[in-house]
């Protein structure tokens, strides 16, 4: 039975260009097929009233390749006299000392909310506890996860995506959070994982060679493995190195850079015209690992493996981007899992920063640095004096103490504890200052163990192009 055109009023701008992109695909594929004419006849009536929905939402004529502009441009919507957020690839900006309005985000970015059904679907289809991430909304957003888990219940395989930038030596414990759940999604379902190092991107958009970039690249790849990753399953590549050797990868960058216009980019990334065509092309770079065609050595030349991204919801641009393109160049829509911002030991208005050591706890920092960091630059929710905090108590909304705490304490009854009593006024801020001392010590201390048994030979076997443990 046809969809009622009806119901797309509902839908966002982005999900209804994506139902009009996918109608005309059909429409096409009928009349190449020499379908029957009333059945042509029918899907064209369908396409041009998803059109008109298309235009009545968005005020815009439907343009294929061109998704709605203020829809991609990715703010809000909210006028700067508001709390108006910012978030592209490259800049988190909010005034909200909560941090960024992600159920907002999610409207704006055209996405789902991962609810308590899917969270349910996920712990049903594992058969165990789902991590403490999805259980406390730290992946907060999805595309597509449904499919995902329609593949998995029929015994199809998926595959994992995801990368780093390695703009310097050492990461921070913010860039732990997409490796730890990839991880663990890695263990539950069993699949194989493809790691991007886009050494590329840092060159073009910082001041770094290419020899600096791609050092960094193995430096970075280090702590990556550090977090557990297992060798047989588990392909990490650089884009300096890999894009040479693999026609596959590069035929997938040519295909995407074909089916996206300067003017695409241009909305989508905000390039200007003095921007360097590298940084224009790059966008094409980093959407090819979506698809299982780009690794003929893992997935046997298959192209029809779908691929699950679990990022940051600041790179969810270049992969509405992807799955633009991915049906016309016949390649399987990646599905993404949206992960909040780590926020900087200053507050949430901001992501943190690697070229400030104070806004963050690095992997590398000693356990009195870690004290100190925390003790003196994490923004407290406590009152002004103990006798106001004892009666009125703190706010765990905006006290970084506790939105670490959150990502890295594992007991669920025990960060209640802590939010109870902060909020109570019972706990004061030096002591949650302390608990989470004691619980990122201990972590990062052996997180620096694990990485200091990571050789480089250890690393050419993870970053060597190669068949992993699967059958394809």
């Amino acid at each position: 039975m046809a969809d009622s055109p009806n119901c797309d009023l509902t839908l966002s701008p982005l999900q209804l260009f994506e139902r009009v992109t996918e109608q005309g695909e059909k429409v096409r594929a009928l009349k190449a097929g020499k379908a029957p004419k009333d059945e042509i006849d029918a899907a064209v009536k369908m396409l041009l009233s998803l059109k008109q929905s298309y235009k009545t939402t968005t005020g815009q004529d439907y343009q294929a390749g061109s998704p709605p502009r203020d829809l991609v441009l990715i703010n809000n919507g909210t006028t700067k006299e508001e709390n108006e957020d910012f978030v592209d690839p490259w800049t988190v900006q909010t005034s909200n000392a909560k941090g960024v309005d992600y159920d907002k985000l999610i409207v704006r970015f055209g996405s789902s909310k991962i609810d308590t059904d899917l969270i349910n679907r996920i712990e049903r289809a594992i058969g165990q506890k789902p991590h403490r991430f999805l259980r406390r909304g730290i992946f907060f957003s999805h595309r597509d996860m449904d499919q995902i888990l329609d593949a998995y219940e029929n015994k199809k395989s998926f595959y994992l995506y995801t990368g780093r930038g390695p703009s310097s030596q050492a990461m921070h414990v913010g860039h732990l959070i997409p490796f730890i759940f990839t991880k663990w999604l890695q263990e539950v379902f069993d699949v194989p994982l493809v790691i991007q190092l886009t050494d590329d991107e840092k060159y073009l958009w910082k001041d770094l060679t290419t020899e600096k970039a791609y050092e960094y690249a193995r430096e970075n790849a280090k702590d990556i493995i550090a977090c557990g990753f297992d060798v047989n399953k588990t392909f990490i590549f650089s884009d300096l190195d890999y894009l040479g050797s693999s026609t596959g990868f590069y035929r997938n960058i040519v295909k995407v850079q074909k089916h996206v216009t300067f003017n695409q980019v241009k909305g989508i990334f905000g390039f200007t015209d003095s921007d360097c065509i590298g940084k224009i092309s790059f966008p094409a770079i980093q959407a090819a690992p979506s698809f299982s065609s780009s690794f003929p050595q893992i997935f046997n030349g298959k192209e029809n493996i779908q691929c699950l991204i679990p990022c940051a919801i600041d790179q969810d641009p270049y992969f509405r981007m992807t799955r633009d393109v991915a049906p016309r160049i016949g390649q399987p829509k990646p599905a993404l899992m949206h992960s909040v911002f780590f926020p900087a030991l200053q507050g949430a208005q901001t992501k943190m920063s690697a070229s400030d050591p104070n806004s963050s706890i690095f992997l590398t920092d000693t356990p009195k640095q870690i004290k100190t960091k925390i003790n003196k630059h994490a923004f407290s929710g406590g009152r002004d004096t103990i006798e106001e905090h004892r009666k009125y108590g703190g706010n765990c909304d905006v006290d970084v103490s506790f939105m670490y705490l959150t990502f890295f304490l594992e007991d669920d009854d025990r960060l209640e504890q802590l939010k109870q009593a902060y909020t109570s006024g019972e706990l004061l801020t030096g002591e949650l200052k302390k608990v989470l001392i004691e619980t990122l010590q201990p972590l990062i201390a052996a997180h620096q163990e694990r990485r200091k048994q990571v050789t480089d030979e250890m690393v050419k076997q993870f970053m060597t192009p190669r068949k992993l443990a699967f059958e394809f």
